[in-house]
């Protein structure tokens, strides 16, 4: 029996708090696992998992890495358990190689927040193989948007590819902003760049995605540096030229962090 095509997700994944403390987005992610296809496995490229040569985790049991400071005690006591997937990995490095990417299999690093926080909503059970790989933030996104495509035969084999960053990350400016809370109306620079991304997605304007930082509003000041952005154009190469990208969930954290999240070649 054949295995279903996979879609592939570009999911924000906004604070660490958001493995604990309930919103809007936490309550989506925590469905959104069992309205997709199960997956055999699932490729994950995180914005925290930056490295100038593509690192692919290759670990059996890959450990669950607490890559942030300053939060309550149980988030730092919760583990993702989920096993490796050496063979998987070494397809992924050959698959990058043979695009000429550079990469290399990594058997020492586990799964940062980036990766391990949206899974253990989706797929608490932690019983899916997960592989991570970097992303460069040296490099632009037509790189990243190749990088995707390079990753596009994987899907065939029910991999699941999911890019896990963020559609806004000024990070500088929500750490000022705590007092906001969840229904804080987004400032209009952060809407009008979210609702441009959306358009743009919906439309298939992936040229104009390509060139975000020039044609976007106010793209400097929602991504003052681009690591957050640059798993979406992961997501993007791994789609095929006919799939629609559709906005799947929509809503902010501090009016200022968008945690809209995006699905292409998702099944009717």
């Amino acid at each position: 029996m054949a295995l279903p095509r996979m879609p592939t997700l570009f999911l924000s994944h906004g604070s660490p708090l958001l493995a604990i403390a309930d919103s809007a987005a936490r309550r989506f992610l925590s469905t959104l696992g069992s309205r997709l296809p199960r997956p055999e496995a699932i490729v994950v490229l995180s914005a925290h998992h930056d490295a100038e040569r593509v690192e692919v985790t290759s670990s059996a049991r890959p450990a669950t890495i607490h890559d942030f400071g300053g939060f309550p005690r149980e988030l730092y006591e919760l583990e993702y358990r989920a096993p490796g997937h050496p063979e998987l990995a070494a397809r992924v490095r050959d698959l990058l190689l043979d695009e000429d990417i550079d990469a290399a299999l990594e058997p020492r690093r586990g799964l940062d927040h980036g990766a391990w926080v949206p899974l253990l909503l989706m797929y608490p059970a932690a019983d899916l193989p997960v592989v991570q790989v970097s992303i460069d933030s040296a490099r632009d996104p037509a790189w990243h948007l190749a990088l995707g495509r390079a990753l596009r035969p994987l899907r065939e084999s029910g991999v699941l590819v999911i890019g896990s960053g963020g559609a806004t990350h000024n990070l500088g400016l929500y750490m000022y902003a705590a007092g906001r809370g969840d229904d804080a109306a987004p400032p209009a620079w952060v809407a009008e760049f979210n609702d441009w991304l959306a358009d743009a997605i919906d439309a298939g304007r992936y040229d104009d995605l390509l060139h975000y930082r020039t044609r976007a509003p106010y793209a400097a000041e929602n991504h003052p540096t681009q690591e957050h952005f640059l798993p979406l154009f992961a997501t993007l190469g791994a789609a095929r030229d006919e799939e629609h990208g559709e906005r799947i969930h929509a809503s902010y954290d501090r009016g200022l962090l968008s945690l809209d999240d995006y699905a292409f070649g998702l099944a009717a």
